[in-house]
């Protein structure tokens, strides 16, 4: 339990450095963050020192507190410049979670004219929360077996992660290349014609797939598709498995099934509506393509930058955004969603047992990679969808209760479980915010973003009596 606590402190430590140093860059905002430094900064820096020298017992029930209680944690801390900057302690709360956990959906309107200090922290949030559920994702979660993810560890090497045998390797190498992504991001931005700050701010939320810019027009204020496409490439770049850079880099081995299924999603589904736009629309060709090609890999990587509001574009359009809405990019990156690795175990799941229907007595493995699928990672997929399912629903029902529309309620808990950003809908659509909903439903929708972004069953079995038993 001490190491728990004891890396909350550091976290809110750096949380706290990173406040001093908006404020000593932003002159019109410094007396914000250094108050928000202090106040975040002081019981941070009690726990690191009580608890620095004191035994560091660590078991795989202190994994799924570490697990849970640093997003929180990071999304308290985050709101506190937010709520000095006079934002309401829901809106703040909200605003934060959704950057910790990349989801990208907002309160704030206006953003044009905000402090420029606002729009890198909320920007700062988002990349810190993508590394770190990189980190989480490949380190963690396959360790307490969640949600299958332990199928994922075979992906980086033959011998499951040799060459990443320690999780501090392992979270250095990811950082370089995850750092790395960013600056070339950042770099191709500013050529392609932003402005630095809007290049270092765009680059942090397109790695990171959280989506927060720095104009109400997200990535449409622009009105280049130079940046558009490079905005494209550098989404799916985020969305693409960190242990898969780091074993094409090491070994040149491309091979992987969820990097193929979601080229082959891409490649569907982005031709389907280009072909849609045109037909309906008689818009040029090329124009059709890089829109539906830029909208389809945010919504899909769960990024959610827009640069139309693609739910004009008639109902074939919507209803297919909003089922690319749940769909996710690959295990091991920064997105959100159910990811592709789970998607192609289901449908290898349901060949296998259409195959026993029709052949009863046929002999055949479920393989992933090249490899056999075990019975415990298939049931960890299954409960996976299940408990997706589940929170989607029950919190659109809640939603519900708080007096919104069917679409505004399904669509706002599915976006919020599959950490994506806009809804569907005229309130929480592309071309709209989370503003207007009522408080309680936004304490919610940040309950879901948490949910999502850990993987259900890490926050879940938190709420156990059986958890709470064997860990004290």
């Amino acid at each position: 339990m001490t190491l728990v606590l004891l890396a909350n402190g550091l976290l809110i430590m750096g949380m706290s450095v990173l406040m001093a140093l908006l404020g000593l860059l932003f002159p019109d905002t410094r007396g914000l963050f250094m108050e928000a430094s202090v106040i975040t900064g002081f019981p941070g820096g009690l726990a690191v020192l009580a608890l620095w020298n004191r035994p560091r017992d660590f078991s795989r029930l202190h994994s799924f507190l570490l697990t849970g209680t640093i997003w929180v944690t990071g999304a308290t801390m985050g709101a506190v410049p937010l709520w000095l900057w006079q934002m309401m302690p829901v809106d703040a709360f909200f605003e934060s979670m959704s950057g910790i956990t990349t989801t990208g959906s907002t309160v704030l309107s206006g953003l044009d004219h905000m402090p420029h200090a606002i729009l890198l922290w909320r920007a700062i949030l988002q990349w810190l929360g993508g590394i770190g559920f990189i980190v989480a994702g490949i380190a963690l979660l396959p360790i307490l077996r969640v949600g299958g993810m332990q199928l994922f560890r075979t992906e980086s090497s033959e011998k499951g992660d040799k060459e990443m045998a320690t999780a501090a390797r392992f979270a250095g190498t990811t950082l370089w290349v995850y750092a790395g992504l960013t600056l070339t991001c950042m770099v191709v931005y500013r050529l392609g014609g932003m402005s630095i700050f809007d290049a270092v701010v765009h680059a942090m939320t397109t790695l990171s797939t959280g989506g927060y810019s720095t104009s109400d027009a997200s990535f449409g204020q622009f009105h280049s598709p130079g940046l558009e496409w490079a905005g494209t490439f550098f989404m799916l770049c985020g969305g693409l498995p960190f242990a898969w850079y780091m074993r094409v880099l090491s070994k040149g081995d491309i091979r992987s099934e969820q990097v193929r299924a979601l080229m082959v999603l891409f490649a569907v589904s982005i031709t389907l509506l280009t072909v849609w736009r045109v037909w309906t629309t008689g818009a040029p060709v090329e124009e059709a393509l890089r829109q539906v090609a830029f909208n389809v890999v945010s919504v899909v990587t769960t990024t959610g930058f827009a640069t139309v509001d693609y739910t004009e574009w008639g109902a074939f359009a919507a209803i297919a955004f909003l089922v690319l809405t749940a769909l996710g990019g690959c295990t091991g990156s920064t997105s959100g969603g159910a990811k592709m690795m789970r998607w192609v175990i289901v449908l290898k799941l349901l060949r296998l047992r259409f195959l026993r229907v029709r052949m009863p007595h046929a002999v055949e493995v479920t393989r992933y990679n090249g490899r056999v699928v075990e019975a415990d990672v298939m049931v960890g997929v299954m409960t996976f969808f299940v408990l997706y399912v589940i929170t989607v629903f029950a919190l659109a029902i809640v939603l519900d209760l708080y007096g919104l529309d069917m679409t505004t309620s399904f669509s706002g808990a599915l976006t919020a479980v599959a950490n994506v950003g806009p809804g569907i809908g005229g309130i929480i659509g592309p071309a709209g915010n989370f503003a207007l909903l009522p408080e309680g439903a936004k304490w919610w929708l940040a309950f879901g973003m948490y949910a999502g972004r850990l993987e259900m069953m890490t926050v879940f079995v938190l709420f156990t009596r059986t958890f709470w038993r064997e860990a004290v």
